[in-house]
Protein backbone atom coordinates (compact mmCIF):
# COMPACT_ATOMS: atom_id res chain seq x y z
CA UNK A 1 0.00 0.00 0.00
CA UNK A 2 1.39 3.38 -1.02
CA UNK A 3 1.75 5.94 1.81
CA UNK A 4 0.49 9.48 1.42
CA UNK A 5 4.07 10.79 1.55
CA UNK A 6 5.18 8.43 -1.22
CA UNK A 7 2.23 9.60 -3.28
CA UNK A 8 3.14 13.21 -2.53
CA UNK A 9 6.77 12.71 -3.53
CA UNK A 10 5.77 11.13 -6.82
CA UNK A 11 3.35 13.95 -7.57
CA UNK A 12 6.02 16.60 -6.84
CA UNK A 13 8.47 14.83 -9.15
CA UNK A 14 5.86 14.58 -11.91
CA UNK A 15 4.99 18.29 -11.62
CA UNK A 16 8.67 19.28 -11.60
CA UNK A 17 9.19 17.37 -14.86
CA UNK A 18 6.08 18.88 -16.47
CA UNK A 19 6.83 22.46 -15.43
CA UNK A 20 10.62 22.16 -15.87
CA UNK A 21 11.21 23.82 -12.50
CA UNK A 22 14.80 24.78 -11.80
CA UNK A 23 14.71 23.91 -8.09
CA UNK A 24 12.38 22.26 -5.57
CA UNK A 25 11.91 23.73 -2.09
CA UNK A 26 9.91 21.89 0.57
CA UNK A 27 8.44 24.49 2.93
CA UNK A 28 8.79 23.77 6.65
CA UNK A 29 7.02 26.94 7.88
CA UNK A 30 9.96 28.01 10.03
CA UNK A 31 10.82 31.61 10.88
CA UNK A 32 14.22 31.26 9.21
CA UNK A 33 12.51 30.14 6.00
CA UNK A 34 10.16 33.12 6.22
CA UNK A 35 13.05 35.56 6.67
CA UNK A 36 14.94 34.12 3.70
CA UNK A 37 11.88 34.24 1.42
CA UNK A 38 11.14 37.80 2.46
CA UNK A 39 14.73 38.90 1.75
CA UNK A 40 14.57 37.27 -1.68
CA UNK A 41 11.25 38.98 -2.53
CA UNK A 42 12.47 42.38 -1.35
CA UNK A 43 15.54 41.93 -3.55
CA UNK A 44 13.49 40.85 -6.59
CA UNK A 45 10.82 43.53 -6.18
CA UNK A 46 8.02 41.02 -5.49
CA UNK A 47 7.72 42.84 -2.18
CA UNK A 48 8.41 46.47 -1.32
CA UNK A 49 9.38 47.39 2.22
CA UNK A 50 7.09 49.89 3.97
CA UNK A 51 7.98 52.45 6.63
CA UNK A 52 9.68 50.40 9.38
CA UNK A 53 8.96 53.01 12.06
CA UNK A 54 5.21 53.30 11.48
CA UNK A 55 4.60 49.79 10.07
CA UNK A 56 7.35 47.42 11.28
CA UNK A 57 7.54 44.16 9.37
CA UNK A 58 5.03 45.36 6.74
CA UNK A 59 5.51 44.95 3.01
CA UNK A 60 3.65 45.85 -0.19
CA UNK A 61 2.98 43.65 -3.20
CA UNK A 62 1.79 45.11 -6.52
CA UNK A 63 0.06 42.63 -8.78
CA UNK A 64 -0.43 42.93 -12.52
CA UNK A 65 -3.19 45.45 -13.39
CA UNK A 66 -5.00 42.59 -15.17
CA UNK A 67 -4.83 40.36 -12.09
CA UNK A 68 -6.61 42.07 -9.21
CA UNK A 69 -9.68 39.96 -8.30
CA UNK A 70 -11.28 36.55 -8.51
CA UNK A 71 -12.19 35.54 -12.06
CA UNK A 72 -15.46 33.66 -11.81
CA UNK A 73 -15.81 33.27 -15.59
CA UNK A 74 -12.48 31.40 -15.69
CA UNK A 75 -13.23 29.23 -12.66
CA UNK A 76 -14.46 25.72 -13.46
CA UNK A 77 -15.85 22.73 -11.58
CA UNK A 78 -14.76 19.63 -13.47
CA UNK A 79 -16.98 16.65 -12.67
CA UNK A 80 -17.69 13.59 -14.82
CA UNK A 81 -21.42 14.38 -14.81
CA UNK A 82 -22.19 17.97 -15.81
CA UNK A 83 -25.28 18.03 -13.57
CA UNK A 84 -23.10 17.37 -10.52
CA UNK A 85 -21.47 20.78 -11.07
CA UNK A 86 -24.87 22.40 -11.61
CA UNK A 87 -25.97 25.58 -13.37
CA UNK A 88 -24.37 27.63 -10.57
CA UNK A 89 -20.91 26.65 -11.84
CA UNK A 90 -18.95 26.79 -15.05
CA UNK A 91 -18.29 23.18 -16.03
CA UNK A 92 -15.66 21.43 -18.06
CA UNK A 93 -15.14 17.70 -18.52
CA UNK A 94 -12.19 16.51 -16.38
CA UNK A 95 -10.26 15.05 -19.33
CA UNK A 96 -10.63 18.26 -21.33
CA UNK A 97 -9.75 20.45 -18.33
CA UNK A 98 -6.63 18.45 -17.45
CA UNK A 99 -5.43 18.54 -21.06
CA UNK A 100 -6.08 22.28 -21.42
CA UNK A 101 -4.41 23.33 -18.19
CA UNK A 102 -1.53 20.81 -18.30
CA UNK A 103 -0.55 22.21 -21.71
CA UNK A 104 -0.20 25.61 -20.03
CA UNK A 105 1.77 24.13 -17.11
CA UNK A 106 4.29 22.56 -19.52
CA UNK A 107 7.51 24.51 -18.99
CA UNK A 108 5.69 27.15 -16.90
CA UNK A 109 8.25 27.03 -14.05
CA UNK A 110 11.34 27.06 -16.22
CA UNK A 111 14.02 29.03 -14.37
CA UNK A 112 11.84 29.22 -11.23
CA UNK A 113 11.74 27.49 -7.87
CA UNK A 114 8.94 25.02 -7.26
CA UNK A 115 7.68 25.41 -3.69
CA UNK A 116 5.93 22.52 -1.95
CA UNK A 117 3.56 23.94 0.67
CA UNK A 118 1.95 21.38 3.03
CA UNK A 119 -0.86 23.02 4.98
CA UNK A 120 -3.68 22.28 7.39
CA UNK A 121 -7.02 24.07 7.20
CA UNK A 122 -7.97 24.43 10.86
CA UNK A 123 -6.14 23.60 14.11
CA UNK A 124 -3.61 20.81 13.54
CA UNK A 125 -5.28 18.50 16.07
CA UNK A 126 -8.93 19.24 15.17
CA UNK A 127 -11.03 16.34 13.81
CA UNK A 128 -12.87 18.93 11.69
CA UNK A 129 -9.63 20.10 9.99
CA UNK A 130 -8.49 18.87 6.56
CA UNK A 131 -5.06 19.05 4.92
CA UNK A 132 -3.70 19.89 1.52
CA UNK A 133 -0.49 20.54 -0.38
CA UNK A 134 -0.05 23.45 -2.75
CA UNK A 135 2.71 23.39 -5.33
CA UNK A 136 3.48 26.93 -6.53
CA UNK A 137 6.19 28.96 -8.20
CA UNK A 138 5.21 32.14 -6.36
CA UNK A 139 7.11 33.05 -3.18
CA UNK A 140 4.35 35.63 -2.55
CA UNK A 141 1.87 32.76 -2.39
CA UNK A 142 4.14 30.90 0.04
CA UNK A 143 4.35 33.96 2.31
CA UNK A 144 0.58 34.36 2.28
CA UNK A 145 -0.09 30.65 2.84
CA UNK A 146 2.20 30.76 5.89
CA UNK A 147 -0.09 33.42 7.37
CA UNK A 148 -3.41 32.02 6.18
CA UNK A 149 -2.93 28.33 7.08
CA UNK A 150 -1.08 26.09 9.52
CA UNK A 151 1.73 25.52 7.04
CA UNK A 152 4.87 23.38 7.17
CA UNK A 153 6.24 20.40 9.06
CA UNK A 154 3.28 19.94 11.44
CA UNK A 155 0.87 19.84 8.49
CA UNK A 156 3.09 17.32 6.69
CA UNK A 157 3.06 15.10 9.77
CA UNK A 158 -0.74 15.22 9.88
CA UNK A 159 -0.94 14.37 6.18
CA UNK A 160 1.13 11.27 6.91
CA UNK A 161 -1.27 10.34 9.74
CA UNK A 162 -4.44 11.04 7.73
CA UNK A 163 -3.24 9.22 4.64
CA UNK A 164 -4.83 11.70 2.22
CA UNK A 165 -4.70 15.36 1.20
CA UNK A 166 -6.07 17.84 -1.34
CA UNK A 167 -3.68 18.44 -4.25
CA UNK A 168 -3.29 22.04 -5.40
CA UNK A 169 -1.08 22.98 -8.36
CA UNK A 170 -0.45 26.66 -9.06
CA UNK A 171 1.75 28.71 -11.33
CA UNK A 172 1.62 32.39 -12.12
CA UNK A 173 2.54 31.38 -15.66
CA UNK A 174 3.05 34.52 -17.73
CA UNK A 175 0.01 36.31 -16.18
CA UNK A 176 -1.72 36.30 -19.55
CA UNK A 177 -5.49 36.67 -18.93
CA UNK A 178 -6.06 34.53 -22.03
CA UNK A 179 -4.15 31.69 -20.36
CA UNK A 180 -5.77 31.97 -16.92
CA UNK A 181 -7.82 29.11 -15.48
CA UNK A 182 -8.81 27.94 -12.02
CA UNK A 183 -9.86 24.30 -12.35
CA UNK A 184 -11.39 22.18 -9.57
CA UNK A 185 -11.66 18.40 -9.76
CA UNK A 186 -13.73 17.55 -6.65
CA UNK A 187 -13.93 13.82 -7.41
CA UNK A 188 -10.11 13.78 -7.41
CA UNK A 189 -9.71 16.33 -4.56
CA UNK A 190 -7.48 18.29 -6.93
CA UNK A 191 -7.11 21.98 -7.89
CA UNK A 192 -5.13 23.40 -10.81
CA UNK A 193 -4.70 27.18 -11.13
CA UNK A 194 -2.56 29.00 -13.66
CA UNK A 195 -2.06 32.55 -14.90
CA UNK A 196 -2.95 34.48 -11.75
CA UNK A 197 -1.09 35.58 -8.65
CA UNK A 198 -4.15 37.12 -6.96
CA UNK A 199 -5.17 35.73 -3.57
CA UNK A 200 -8.46 33.96 -4.27
CA UNK A 201 -7.04 32.43 -7.46
CA UNK A 202 -3.58 31.59 -6.13
CA UNK A 203 -3.86 30.90 -2.38
CA UNK A 204 -5.40 27.50 -3.03
CA UNK A 205 -6.14 26.80 0.63
CA UNK A 206 -8.61 29.67 0.65
CA UNK A 207 -11.66 29.68 -1.61
CA UNK A 208 -10.50 26.78 -3.81
CA UNK A 209 -9.94 24.24 -1.03
CA UNK A 210 -11.81 25.65 1.98
CA UNK A 211 -15.02 26.21 0.01
CA UNK A 212 -15.17 24.64 -3.47
CA UNK A 213 -13.41 21.36 -2.69
CA UNK A 214 -14.34 21.67 0.99
CA UNK A 215 -18.07 21.85 0.23
CA UNK A 216 -17.78 18.63 -1.80
CA UNK A 217 -15.87 16.95 1.05
CA UNK A 218 -18.44 18.26 3.54
CA UNK A 219 -21.39 16.80 1.64
CA UNK A 220 -19.77 13.37 1.34
CA UNK A 221 -18.67 13.39 5.00
CA UNK A 222 -21.76 14.94 6.63
CA UNK A 223 -20.68 18.48 7.55
CA UNK A 224 -20.87 22.03 6.12
CA UNK A 225 -18.15 24.20 4.56
CA UNK A 226 -19.50 27.74 4.45
CA UNK A 227 -18.56 31.30 3.48
CA UNK A 228 -19.26 32.58 6.99
CA UNK A 229 -17.66 34.55 9.79
CA UNK A 230 -17.71 33.15 13.33
CA UNK A 231 -18.10 35.60 16.21
CA UNK A 232 -18.58 35.11 19.93
CA UNK A 233 -20.85 37.51 21.85
CA UNK A 234 -20.17 37.58 25.59
CA UNK A 235 -22.90 39.10 27.76
CA UNK A 236 -22.37 40.87 31.11
CA UNK A 237 -22.90 37.53 32.92
CA UNK A 238 -19.84 36.08 31.18
CA UNK A 239 -21.86 33.79 28.89
CA UNK A 240 -20.63 33.56 25.28
CA UNK A 241 -22.85 32.62 22.36
CA UNK A 242 -21.35 31.95 18.94
CA UNK A 243 -22.89 33.15 15.69
CA UNK A 244 -22.00 32.13 12.12
CA UNK A 245 -22.92 34.72 9.50
CA UNK A 246 -22.82 34.71 5.69
CA UNK A 247 -22.42 37.89 3.65
CA UNK A 248 -21.10 38.25 0.09
CA UNK A 249 -17.50 39.49 -0.20
CA UNK A 250 -16.91 43.12 0.80
CA UNK A 251 -20.32 43.42 2.47
CA UNK A 252 -19.09 43.80 6.03
CA UNK A 253 -18.13 40.31 7.19
CA UNK A 254 -14.78 41.41 8.61
CA UNK A 255 -16.35 44.43 10.30
CA UNK A 256 -18.98 42.25 11.99
CA UNK A 257 -16.45 39.60 12.99
CA UNK A 258 -14.34 42.25 14.74
CA UNK A 259 -17.20 44.39 16.02
CA UNK A 260 -16.49 46.74 18.91
CA UNK A 261 -19.53 47.17 21.17
CA UNK A 262 -21.04 50.65 21.55
CA UNK A 263 -19.78 52.48 24.64
CA UNK A 264 -22.91 51.78 26.67
CA UNK A 265 -22.58 48.06 25.94
CA UNK A 266 -18.87 48.05 26.81
CA UNK A 267 -19.62 49.76 30.10
CA UNK A 268 -22.27 47.13 30.84
CA UNK A 269 -19.72 44.35 30.26
CA UNK A 270 -20.46 43.13 26.74
CA UNK A 271 -17.49 41.70 24.78
CA UNK A 272 -17.05 40.46 21.22
CA UNK A 273 -14.64 37.64 20.33
CA UNK A 274 -13.40 37.02 16.78
CA UNK A 275 -13.09 33.36 15.79
CA UNK A 276 -13.06 33.90 12.02
CA UNK A 277 -13.97 36.49 9.40
CA UNK A 278 -14.56 34.51 6.21
CA UNK A 279 -14.89 30.72 6.33
CA UNK A 280 -16.67 28.37 8.73
CA UNK A 281 -16.59 24.58 8.81
CA UNK A 282 -19.47 23.13 10.88
CA UNK A 283 -19.96 19.53 11.96
CA UNK A 284 -22.70 17.96 14.11
CA UNK A 285 -21.41 17.01 17.55
CA UNK A 286 -22.51 14.10 19.71
CA UNK A 287 -24.77 16.57 21.54
CA UNK A 288 -26.72 17.31 18.34
CA UNK A 289 -25.37 20.87 18.03
CA UNK A 290 -23.33 22.21 15.13
CA UNK A 291 -19.71 22.80 16.19
CA UNK A 292 -17.57 25.09 14.06
CA UNK A 293 -13.95 25.92 13.36
CA UNK A 294 -12.36 28.67 11.33
CA UNK A 295 -10.14 26.71 8.93
CA UNK A 296 -7.94 29.75 8.35
CA UNK A 297 -5.16 31.11 10.54
CA UNK A 298 -5.14 34.62 9.11
CA UNK A 299 -7.20 37.31 7.43
CA UNK A 300 -7.12 38.26 3.75
CA UNK A 301 -9.19 41.39 4.20
CA UNK A 302 -10.31 44.25 1.98
CA UNK A 303 -8.32 47.40 2.84
CA UNK A 304 -10.43 50.24 1.30
CA UNK A 305 -12.98 51.43 3.80
CA UNK A 306 -11.03 50.10 6.80
CA UNK A 307 -10.53 52.92 9.31
CA UNK A 308 -10.83 53.71 13.00
CA UNK A 309 -14.52 54.44 12.64
CA UNK A 310 -15.41 51.36 10.57
CA UNK A 311 -13.14 48.68 12.02
CA UNK A 312 -10.70 49.82 14.73
CA UNK A 313 -9.62 46.26 15.49
CA UNK A 314 -8.67 45.58 11.88
CA UNK A 315 -6.76 48.84 11.62
CA UNK A 316 -4.87 48.07 14.84
CA UNK A 317 -3.87 44.57 13.80
CA UNK A 318 -2.42 45.61 10.42
CA UNK A 319 0.05 48.12 11.82
CA UNK A 320 2.82 45.49 11.89
CA UNK A 321 3.85 42.23 10.18
CA UNK A 322 1.28 42.53 7.40
CA UNK A 323 1.46 41.95 3.65
CA UNK A 324 -0.46 44.66 1.78
CA UNK A 325 -1.53 44.07 -1.82
CA UNK A 326 -2.42 46.84 -4.29
CA UNK A 327 -2.70 49.72 -1.81
CA UNK A 328 -1.28 53.19 -2.39
CA UNK A 329 1.60 54.67 -0.38
CA UNK A 330 2.25 58.06 1.21
CA UNK A 331 5.39 60.13 0.66
CA UNK A 332 6.98 58.53 3.72
CA UNK A 333 6.05 55.03 2.51
CA UNK A 334 3.07 54.24 4.69
CA UNK A 335 0.22 52.18 3.20
CA UNK A 336 -2.82 54.20 2.16
CA UNK A 337 -6.28 53.49 0.79
CA UNK A 338 -9.57 55.25 0.24
CA UNK A 339 -11.48 55.55 3.49
CA UNK A 340 -8.36 56.03 5.59
CA UNK A 341 -8.71 59.26 7.53
CA UNK A 342 -4.97 59.88 7.96
CA UNK A 343 -2.26 60.47 5.38
CA UNK A 344 -2.13 61.59 1.76
CA UNK A 345 -1.32 59.20 -1.11
CA UNK A 346 1.83 59.93 -3.09
CA UNK A 347 1.83 56.82 -5.30
CA UNK A 348 -1.03 54.62 -6.42
CA UNK A 349 -1.37 50.84 -6.37
CA UNK A 350 0.48 50.57 -9.68
CA UNK A 351 3.43 52.61 -8.37
CA UNK A 352 2.57 55.71 -10.41
CA UNK A 353 2.50 59.22 -8.92
CA UNK A 354 -1.05 59.50 -7.61
CA UNK A 355 -3.39 61.34 -9.96
CA UNK A 356 -7.09 61.22 -9.01
CA UNK A 357 -7.86 61.47 -12.71
CA UNK A 358 -6.27 58.04 -13.20
CA UNK A 359 -8.46 56.42 -10.56
CA UNK A 360 -8.20 55.67 -6.84
CA UNK A 361 -4.86 55.41 -5.07
CA UNK A 362 -5.68 51.89 -3.84
CA UNK A 363 -7.41 49.31 -5.99
CA UNK A 364 -11.02 48.88 -4.73
CA UNK A 365 -10.14 45.24 -3.99
CA UNK A 366 -6.79 46.00 -2.35
CA UNK A 367 -6.02 43.55 0.45
CA UNK A 368 -4.12 42.92 3.65
CA UNK A 369 -2.85 39.53 4.83
CA UNK A 370 -2.27 39.26 8.57
CA UNK A 371 -2.14 36.65 11.31
CA UNK A 372 -5.49 36.21 13.10
CA UNK A 373 -3.72 36.37 16.45
CA UNK A 374 -2.84 40.03 15.84
CA UNK A 375 -6.51 40.99 16.09
CA UNK A 376 -7.25 42.64 19.47
CA UNK A 377 -10.56 40.73 19.64
CA UNK A 378 -9.04 37.36 18.62
CA UNK A 379 -10.58 34.47 20.52
CA UNK A 380 -8.36 31.68 21.89
CA UNK A 381 -11.30 29.41 21.00
CA UNK A 382 -10.13 29.77 17.39
CA UNK A 383 -7.52 27.15 18.31
CA UNK A 384 -9.96 24.81 20.08
CA UNK A 385 -9.82 21.38 18.45
CA UNK A 386 -13.51 20.72 19.11
CA UNK A 387 -14.55 24.12 17.72
CA UNK A 388 -17.32 26.30 19.15
CA UNK A 389 -21.08 25.57 19.39
CA UNK A 390 -23.17 27.67 16.98
CA UNK A 391 -26.35 29.21 18.44
CA UNK A 392 -27.46 31.20 15.38
CA UNK A 393 -26.82 31.34 11.65
CA UNK A 394 -27.26 34.78 10.11
CA UNK A 395 -27.63 35.61 6.42
CA UNK A 396 -27.38 39.11 4.97
CA UNK A 397 -26.51 41.24 1.99
CA UNK A 398 -26.72 44.74 0.55
CA UNK A 399 -30.41 45.44 -0.04
CA UNK A 400 -31.44 49.11 -0.22
CA UNK A 401 -35.12 48.23 0.16
CA UNK A 402 -37.63 45.47 0.99
CA UNK A 403 -35.59 43.36 3.46
CA UNK A 404 -36.13 44.51 7.09
CA UNK A 405 -33.31 45.15 9.54
CA UNK A 406 -33.67 41.63 10.92
CA UNK A 407 -36.08 38.71 10.86
CA UNK A 408 -36.04 35.15 12.16
CA UNK A 409 -36.92 32.08 10.12
CA UNK A 410 -39.81 30.05 11.53
CA UNK A 411 -37.90 26.74 11.30
CA UNK A 412 -34.88 25.10 9.62
CA UNK A 413 -36.55 24.57 6.23
CA UNK A 414 -37.69 28.19 6.12
CA UNK A 415 -34.17 29.22 7.13
CA UNK A 416 -32.64 27.25 4.26
CA UNK A 417 -35.04 29.04 1.89
CA UNK A 418 -34.02 32.40 3.38
CA UNK A 419 -30.37 31.56 2.76
CA UNK A 420 -31.08 30.20 -0.72
CA UNK A 421 -33.00 33.34 -1.73
CA UNK A 422 -30.63 35.95 -0.31
CA UNK A 423 -29.37 38.57 -2.71
CA UNK A 424 -26.92 41.43 -2.67
CA UNK A 425 -25.57 44.23 -4.78
CA UNK A 426 -22.29 43.18 -6.37
CA UNK A 427 -18.97 44.67 -5.18
CA UNK A 428 -15.40 45.08 -6.44
CA UNK A 429 -14.30 41.74 -4.92
CA UNK A 430 -15.17 40.01 -8.21
CA UNK A 431 -14.72 41.13 -11.79
CA UNK A 432 -17.77 42.54 -13.55
CA UNK A 433 -20.33 45.28 -12.99
CA UNK A 434 -20.72 46.85 -9.55
CA UNK A 435 -24.10 47.66 -7.96
CA UNK A 436 -26.14 44.96 -9.71
CA UNK A 437 -28.53 42.85 -7.61
CA UNK A 438 -27.82 39.16 -7.90
CA UNK A 439 -28.95 36.17 -5.89
CA UNK A 440 -26.08 34.71 -3.93
CA UNK A 441 -27.40 31.73 -2.00
CA UNK A 442 -25.71 31.49 1.43
CA UNK A 443 -23.04 33.84 -0.07
CA UNK A 444 -21.79 30.67 -1.79
CA UNK A 445 -22.63 31.34 -5.44
CA UNK A 446 -18.98 31.76 -6.48
CA UNK A 447 -17.77 29.06 -4.09
CA UNK A 448 -20.08 26.04 -3.94
CA UNK A 449 -18.23 23.12 -5.53
CA UNK A 450 -21.34 21.31 -6.76
CA UNK A 451 -24.96 21.71 -7.88
CA UNK A 452 -26.82 24.24 -5.72
CA UNK A 453 -29.93 22.01 -5.73
CA UNK A 454 -27.88 19.21 -4.13
CA UNK A 455 -26.34 21.76 -1.77
CA UNK A 456 -29.79 22.86 -0.55
CA UNK A 457 -30.72 19.20 -0.08
CA UNK A 458 -27.58 18.73 1.99
CA UNK A 459 -28.54 21.67 4.21
CA UNK A 460 -32.05 20.27 4.66
CA UNK A 461 -30.61 16.87 5.64
CA UNK A 462 -29.34 18.22 8.98
CA UNK A 463 -32.92 18.55 10.29
CA UNK A 464 -33.28 15.11 11.80
CA UNK A 465 -34.35 13.63 15.16
CA UNK A 466 -31.97 14.60 17.96
CA UNK A 467 -30.55 17.60 16.12
CA UNK A 468 -30.27 20.85 18.10
CA UNK A 469 -29.89 23.13 15.14
CA UNK A 470 -29.11 26.86 15.30
CA UNK A 471 -31.92 29.33 14.71
CA UNK A 472 -31.61 31.08 11.34
CA UNK A 473 -31.92 34.85 10.80
CA UNK A 474 -31.54 37.40 8.03
CA UNK A 475 -30.18 40.92 8.57
CA UNK A 476 -29.95 43.96 6.33
CA UNK A 477 -27.72 46.80 7.53
CA UNK A 478 -28.05 48.58 4.17
CA UNK A 479 -31.70 49.60 3.91
CA UNK A 480 -32.07 53.19 2.68
CA UNK A 481 -34.63 55.90 3.21
CA UNK A 482 -36.32 58.06 0.59
CA UNK A 483 -33.32 60.41 0.73
CA UNK A 484 -30.98 57.61 -0.34
CA UNK A 485 -29.19 57.50 3.01
CA UNK A 486 -28.75 54.42 5.18
CA UNK A 487 -31.43 54.16 7.86
CA UNK A 488 -29.34 52.07 10.25
CA UNK A 489 -26.01 53.37 11.66
CA UNK A 490 -24.34 49.95 11.38
CA UNK A 491 -20.83 49.04 12.54
CA UNK A 492 -20.70 48.66 16.34
CA UNK A 493 -24.40 49.39 16.67
CA UNK A 494 -25.10 46.07 14.95
CA UNK A 495 -24.56 44.48 18.37
CA UNK A 496 -28.05 45.74 19.26
CA UNK A 497 -29.46 43.43 16.59
CA UNK A 498 -27.20 40.55 17.64
CA UNK A 499 -28.45 41.00 21.20
CA UNK A 500 -32.01 40.45 19.97
CA UNK A 501 -30.89 37.43 17.93
CA UNK A 502 -29.23 35.86 20.97
CA UNK A 503 -32.32 36.68 23.02
CA UNK A 504 -34.42 34.80 20.50
CA UNK A 505 -32.06 31.81 20.82
CA UNK A 506 -32.39 31.66 24.61
CA UNK A 507 -36.07 32.60 24.69
CA UNK A 508 -35.64 35.92 26.47
CA UNK A 509 -36.79 38.21 23.60
CA UNK A 510 -40.16 38.42 21.88
CA UNK A 511 -41.01 38.81 18.20
CA UNK A 512 -43.94 39.52 15.90
CA UNK A 513 -45.17 36.80 13.52
CA UNK A 514 -45.36 37.97 9.90
CA UNK A 515 -45.76 36.10 6.59
CA UNK A 516 -41.99 36.37 5.99
CA UNK A 517 -40.79 35.40 9.46
CA UNK A 518 -40.52 36.72 12.99
CA UNK A 519 -39.67 40.43 13.19
CA UNK A 520 -38.89 42.42 16.32
CA UNK A 521 -41.26 45.14 17.42
CA UNK A 522 -39.55 48.50 17.90
CA UNK A 523 -39.53 47.88 21.66
CA UNK A 524 -37.80 44.49 21.27
CA UNK A 525 -34.46 46.03 20.23
CA UNK A 526 -32.45 48.34 22.46
CA UNK A 527 -32.43 51.61 20.49
CA UNK A 528 -31.43 53.87 23.41
CA UNK A 529 -29.18 56.72 22.39
CA UNK A 530 -29.37 56.12 18.63
CA UNK A 531 -31.63 59.08 17.92
CA UNK A 532 -33.58 57.25 15.24
CA UNK A 533 -36.90 58.79 14.29
CA UNK A 534 -40.11 56.80 14.63
CA UNK A 535 -40.43 56.90 10.85
CA UNK A 536 -36.93 55.45 10.39
CA UNK A 537 -37.66 52.64 12.86
CA UNK A 538 -40.94 51.84 11.14
CA UNK A 539 -39.20 51.74 7.77
CA UNK A 540 -36.41 49.48 9.10
CA UNK A 541 -38.91 46.92 10.40
CA UNK A 542 -41.60 47.31 7.73
CA UNK A 543 -42.91 44.30 5.80
CA UNK A 544 -43.95 45.37 2.31
CA UNK A 545 -46.48 42.64 1.48
CA UNK A 546 -46.71 43.45 -2.24
CA UNK A 547 -42.95 43.73 -2.57
CA UNK A 548 -42.46 40.46 -0.74
CA UNK A 549 -45.02 38.83 -3.02
CA UNK A 550 -42.89 39.78 -6.00
CA UNK A 551 -39.78 38.62 -4.14
CA UNK A 552 -41.30 35.19 -3.51
CA UNK A 553 -42.36 34.87 -7.15
CA UNK A 554 -38.79 35.67 -8.22
CA UNK A 555 -37.48 33.20 -5.64
CA UNK A 556 -39.70 30.49 -7.11
CA UNK A 557 -38.31 31.16 -10.59
CA UNK A 558 -34.79 31.06 -9.15
CA UNK A 559 -35.36 27.68 -7.50
CA UNK A 560 -36.90 26.31 -10.70
CA UNK A 561 -33.76 27.33 -12.62
CA UNK A 562 -31.89 24.45 -10.97
CA UNK A 563 -34.17 21.86 -12.52
CA UNK A 564 -35.34 18.47 -11.30
CA UNK A 565 -32.76 18.16 -8.51
CA UNK A 566 -34.28 21.03 -6.54
CA UNK A 567 -35.63 19.56 -3.27
CA UNK A 568 -39.41 19.58 -3.17
CA UNK A 569 -39.35 20.62 0.50
CA UNK A 570 -37.76 23.95 -0.48
CA UNK A 571 -40.23 24.56 -3.32
CA UNK A 572 -43.10 23.72 -0.93
CA UNK A 573 -41.75 26.26 1.57
CA UNK A 574 -41.58 28.92 -1.13
CA UNK A 575 -45.21 28.19 -2.07
CA UNK A 576 -46.25 28.32 1.60
CA UNK A 577 -44.71 31.77 1.98
CA UNK A 578 -46.20 33.00 -1.30
CA UNK A 579 -49.68 31.87 -0.21
CA UNK A 580 -49.31 33.44 3.25
CA UNK A 581 -48.35 36.74 1.62
CA UNK A 582 -51.27 36.57 -0.83
CA UNK A 583 -53.68 36.28 2.11
CA UNK A 584 -52.16 39.21 4.00
CA UNK A 585 -52.74 42.92 3.71
CA UNK A 586 -50.29 45.68 4.64
CA UNK A 587 -52.66 46.86 7.37
CA UNK A 588 -52.72 43.37 8.93
CA UNK A 589 -48.94 43.23 9.04
CA UNK A 590 -48.70 46.73 10.53
CA UNK A 591 -51.34 45.87 13.12
CA UNK A 592 -49.48 42.69 14.04
CA UNK A 593 -46.33 44.71 14.53
CA UNK A 594 -48.08 47.31 16.63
Amino acid sequence: MTSSLESLNRWVEDVARLTEAEKIHWCDGSESEERLLKEQMLASGDLIGLNPETHPGCTLHRSSPTDVARVEHLTFICTRDRDDAGPNNHWMAPSEAHAKVDALFAGAMRGRTLYVVPYCMGPIDSPISRCGVEITDSPYVVANMRIMTRMGSAALARIERDGHFVKGLHSIGDLDPEKRFIMHFPEELTIKSIGSGYGGNALLGKKCHALRIGSWQARSEGWLAEHMLIVGIENPRGETRYIAAAFPSACGKTNLAMLIPPESYREAGWKVWTVGDDICWMKPGEDGQLWAINPEAGYFGVAPGTDRTTNPNALTMIQHDTIFTNVGVTADNQPWWEGLSEGVPARDWQGRPHDPGQGPAAHPNARFTVSAKQCPSWSPMAEAAEGVPISAIVFGGRRPSLIPLVFEARDWTHGVLVGAAMGSETTAAATGAVGVLRRDSMAMKPFCGYNFADYFSHWLSFDKPGAKLPKIFHVNWFRKGADGKFLWPGFGENLRVLEWIIGRCDGSRSAVETPVGRVPAATDINLDGLGLSAAAIDSLLEIDVDGWGREMAATGEYLDSFGARMPQALKAEQKRMAEALSKSTPSQVRAAGG
